[in-house]
């Protein structure tokens, strides 16, 4: 599976996932189009995030989550949240465009960690909406926190992003960029790359793809996704696979699991 997305795929398919959980719609569903997110995960971002992720709803909405598979009880699942919300990052479409002073990543939502009382996770995905901060997403596993951790390792203060189309994890500082899981490897070479080539290589591959461009006048999930090759999936159904996303329709539950790297 590399059908990954940005944010307007993303956004697609959690507003096709919210109605049974109840979580907030994503903000691009408002006609103006999307709410920016903050530059940086300032303290007052995080604070509000946090208050978010441990809301009384949103615990009752987790111990439905960790029920769906019956692995354990709606009343037994206990959900906590254990840690702050961080940062999690993802390509900037203005780097891609190679827009001068572009950073290589840009805030996408703040993650926290949801735990149940027999050890599953999850990651809350919370975003900053026309009404204030709430959780817009569940994703099962930890990847967020994992690869936070291996780039903190990898280069401390760098800043850790992900490039969705290929879900691959980095780690930036300086003028280098070193991977954090086999997709990034196989992209970059387990030494990394420079900024340089880096900005060539994201360039090459969806510099045509971007809002605005023809590929984006044709509705492709606003000009910034792919489908995989020889796949039928539809933008939507390619930005749920992509996130691990809760997709919800028809009244069911349909988990499309994150792939775990090997050794990460």
């Amino acid at each position: 599976m590399t059908a990954m997305t940005l944010r307007a795929a993303t956004a697609a398919a959690v507003l096709a996932a919210t109605a049974l959980l109840g979580l907030a719609p994503l903000a691009a569903a408002a006609p103006g189009g999307p709410v920016p997110q903050p530059e940086a995960a300032t303290a007052e971002n995080r604070a509000a995030a946090e208050r978010a992720a441990t809301a009384p709803d949103t615990l009752a909405t987790l111990s439905r989550f960790f029920a769906r598979e019956g692995k354990v009880s709606l009343t037994a699942a206990q959900p906590r949240i254990e840690g702050g919300a961080i940062p999690v990052n993802h390509l900037s479409p203005e780097f891609v465009a190679g827009r001068a002073g572009a950073p290589v990543a840009r805030l996408e939502f703040l993650a926290s960690r949801a735990v149940s009382s027999d050890g599953q996770q999850a990651a809350l995905w919370t975003a900053r909406t026309e009404a204030g901060w709430q959780v817009v997403n569940i994703a099962t596993g930890d990847d967020e926190f994992r690869y936070a951790r291996l780039g903190a390792q990898k280069l401390p203060g760098g800043t850790v992003f992900r490039e969705p189309q290929i879900d691959a994890w980095y780690v930036t500082g300086g003028s280098r960029v070193l991977p954090l899981d086999e997709d990034a490897v196989r992209a970059v070479g387990a030494g990394g790359t420079s900024l340089d080539a880096y900005r060539a290589r994201v360039a090459g591959a969806y510099g045509d793809k971007l809002p605005g461009s023809s590929y984006a006048a044709r509705g492709m999930a606003g000009g910034y996704a792919e489908v995989p090759a020889g796949g039928d999936a539809t933008p939507v159904a390619a930005a749920a696979a992509g996130a691990g996303a809760l997709a919800l329709g028809g009244g069911g539950l349909l988990m499309v699991r994150r792939r775990r790297a090997v050794g990460a």
